[in-house]
């Protein structure tokens, strides 16, 4: 069965970090171009980090360059967003999905809830 699932979600004071892992099961994420996107309450989901399979080049949305970190552990087929320096406007579920331009027949995780609150 595909699946992909997030952890690592909570809340967290503002200047907080989190790390969020995406496990993959049933397909080798290695072979895919993963992607990181969230969804703030009343806002349209966002890109937030990609990989791409091929070359290994990173993609971060210009609002969490130098604060968040993409990785990836082929042999745990888990990826990993880490977030540093998180701000209230960070709140939001985070998924990650199959591709960096998901389309119908991608994959998403059920998605893991950020808060950042003091």
């Amino acid at each position: 069965q595909v699946q992909l699932v997030e952890s690592g979600g909570g809340l967290v004071q503002p200047g907080g970090s989190l790390r969020l892992s995406c496990a993959a099961s049933g397909f080798s994420l290695a072979n895919y171009d993963i992607g990181w996107f969230r969804q703030a309450p009343g806002k349209e989901r966002e890109g937030v980090s990609c990989i791409n399979s091929s070359d290994g080049s990173i993609y971060y949305a210009d609002f969490v360059k130098g604060r968040f970190t993409f990785s990836r552990d082929n042999a745990k087929n888990t990826v990993y967003l880490q977030m540093n320096g998180l701000t209230p406007e960070d709140t939001a579920v985070y998924y990650c999905a199959s591709d960096c331009v998901p389309m119908e027949d991608d994959y998403w995780g059920q998605g893991t809830q950020v808060t950042v609150s003091s």
